[in-house]
């Protein structure tokens, strides 16, 4: 009789045991998370010279396998979040697109594809170009995770602070290329010498999806340099001194992300590069101060 009434307590009981259950395992994985978040940004890492570390790495070679088994995990993390967010953006590419061909006169409709495989080409295109830029702050946050480690604990610190501003820096390099850059570019590029040219959805895409990846790309420069400086890698006084060679090597860049050979679109290219690196000197002597 006590073993019947026993069995029917317990099971009388199961739902608030296993209610009781969860919540332990809930509140003891916030408890370890915590903790582990706690250790992560308290503790200090030893700084050791260069050539100390490299030699280190050289004598216990099974250290570096254990890195790159975490390099993978993290890249493999990144792909599978870019691989969700461009299937996502594929769903919506149509109003992708008509917004990226909102420049032209005439929108979408001013598009004449020749190939037969072209469409496909150019939805896939602007569906990883929407993707990337919705993945980009969880892929920065895994860079971060992957370097961490070795980081100063004010260092990591920074770097965690800096991912939501290099999202919006890059999405603000992006949203420049698309309303300045474009509108001046296209006119000049689509009745040069006065001809009139039909673009093609895929030179079209390709044109403008390059322009705005590489200036957002471009738009991070001033948040690296603040960084560095921050953790006193650069100095603003040395930068303003090799102004003549960065924007020699500005001129470089424009020339390989510029689709086209003219000076007009380089120098569109060319100029907000040079003011950001200007920027970037200011910015430099406000972290060192």
């Amino acid at each position: 009789m006590r073993n019947t009434f026993r069995l029917i307590w317990r099971i009388l009981t199961a739902p608030f045991r296993l209610i009781a259950w969860i919540v332990r395992t809930i509140w003891r994985w916030i408890a370890n998370t915590t903790a582990e978040v706690r250790e992560f940004f308290t503790q200090e890492v030893e700084d050791a010279p260069v050539a100390e570390a490299l030699n280190k790495a050289i004598d216990h070679p099974t250290e570096i396998l254990a890195h790159l088994d975490a390099l993978r995990k993290h890249l493999l993390r990144s792909v599978l979040a870019l691989a969700i967010t461009t299937a996502f953006s594929f769903t919506f590419f149509q109003q992708i697109l008509a917004v990226l061909s909102r420049p032209l006169k005439g929108g979408m409709e001013s598009l004449v594809a020749i190939e037969v495989t072209e469409p496909i080409g150019t939805v896939m295109r602007v569906s990883l170009l929407t993707g990337f830029a919705m993945a980009f702050p969880y892929i920065a946050l895994e860079i971060w995770l992957f370097i961490a480690p070795g980081l100063s604990r004010r260092s990591r610190i920074y770097g965690l602070l800096a991912i939501p501003v290099a999202t919006l820096f890059f999405i603000g390099g992006m949203a420049f290329a698309y309303f300045f850059m474009l509108p001046t570019a296209l006119p000049f590029l689509l009745n040069f010498m006065g001809i009139h040219t039909i673009p093609r959805p895929s030179s079209y895409v390709k044109f403008v999806t390059s322009l705005m990846f590489w200036i957002g790309v471009a738009f991070e420069f001033p948040l690296v340099i603040f960084l560095m400086a921050k953790l006193g890698w650069v100095k603003a006084k040395m930068l303003a001194q090799q102004w003549r060679l960065a924007i020699v090597i500005i001129a470089v860049a424009a020339a390989l992300i510029t689709p086209t050979v003219d000076p007009v679109n380089m120098s569109l290219v060319m100029l907000p590069m040079i003011v950001l690196y200007f920027f970037s000197v200011f910015l430099a002597w406000i972290a060192q101060r």
